[in-house]
């Protein structure tokens, strides 16, 4: 979402607010307060107030007393098994990407654009290691991500033209392209990484559920996860893992799709 969209006349501001408390929600969480929607939705308290009402009467939120902490609730939860279950390359995907979580011991990720961040829509770690605390629900920028980059690499020209980008992100974006051409996986430069804690490789994946690529990453401390592994060993590992999942689809190669 852009400035440009939420000044639209068609742009349901209302609407777009009550999904901004859903979102706020992570796997980890035992429930939010009223206090923890507002700060993560960056929305009056008033306004959460009548929002999670609303939801709540709608079953999208549960609560079971006053003062008690909200939950996503059976809509929601119905809501999300309709969408896992209209997304056919979710199953074939587990089993590849949780084999290279296991074998690398690094944290299987999948992020989908969401304006101008990446939403964490799912994850898969290693059985038997530590792993990295990302967990699904966590939003990360476009910038200075590996996701980010593949994303940006595969995306459109147009859909890219509509993010209104600055000649950084061109330029972060320009050099994911190149990455991908060269060895088939994305590594954000050392001095973009949005994070220090986290090294990442990424690989784009066309999603025509929704219209555009995702990203597939491993990721872990960078003294697991070093720039030489993720270039002589992860880095491989999961482009063979995409495109593997390529072939049990019948996807074709995201940066085909890129024009």
């Amino acid at each position: 979402m852009n400035d440009q969209s939420q000044t639209d006349r068609r742009f349901a501001n209302t609407l777009a607010r009550g999904l901004s408390l859903l979102r706020a929600f992570r796997a980890s969480d035992e429930g939010l307060s009223h206090s923890e929607l507002a700060e993560r939705s960056n929305l009056p308290n008033s306004t959460v107030s009548r929002l999670t009402f609303t939801l709540t009467e709608l079953g999208y939120l549960s609560h079971t007393r006053r003062n008690d902490r909200y939950r996503l609730g059976p809509a929601a939860l119905a809501l999300g098994n309709v969408a896992t279950a209209s997304v056919s390359f979710l199953d074939a995907g587990d089993g590849v990407m949780q084999a290279l979580a296991d074998a690398t011991g690094t944290l299987g990720v999948l992020a989908v654009r969401d304006g101008d961040k990446l939403i964490l829509a799912k994850t898969w770690r290693p059985v038997g290691a530590a792993s990295i605390w990302l967990e699904p629900g966590h939003r990360i920028p476009v910038f200075g991500s590996s996701s980010g980059r593949a994303i940006l690499a595969a995306l459109s020209n147009d859909r890219f033209a509509a993010m209104e980008p600055t000649p950084e992100l061109t330029t972060f974006r320009n050099g994911g392209y190149d990455q991908l051409i060269a060895q088939g996986f994305t590594i954000a430069p050392t001095a973009t990484r949005f994070a220090p804690t986290i090294n990442a490789v990424s690989v784009p994946f066309h999603a025509q559920e929704f219209g555009e690529p995702i990203a597939f990453s491993c990721g872990a401390l960078p003294a697991t996860l070093t720039d030489a592994r993720m270039m002589e060993e992860v880095g491989p590992a999961l482009r063979e893992a995409v495109r593997e999942l390529e072939r049990l689809t019948g996807r074709v190669p995201a940066l085909v799709r890129r024009g």
